[in-house]
């Protein structure tokens, strides 16, 4: 059984970058639907982007010197 299902361009090209190369969409979106953790792509922790924010800044500070 095949069904459809409409999303816009945007949410296409969206999920187009989750999707692995080598899985379909059927095999894409039942792994979206059975992971565990909720897709948090990119997102850092207070804690983790003042770290990060800090190495930046360490960086900038030795190639001034």
């Amino acid at each position: 059984m095949s069904t459809s299902i409409r999303v816009t361009d945007e949410t296409k090209r969206k999920l187009s970058k989750l999707k692995r190369d080598d899985e379909t969409w059927d095999e894409f979106l039942d792994r979206l639907a059975n992971n565990e953790e909720p897709i948090n792509v990119g997102a850092w922790s207070d804690e983790e982007a003042e770290r990060a924010r800090d190495a930046v800044d360490r960086s900038r500070e030795s190639f001034e010197r």
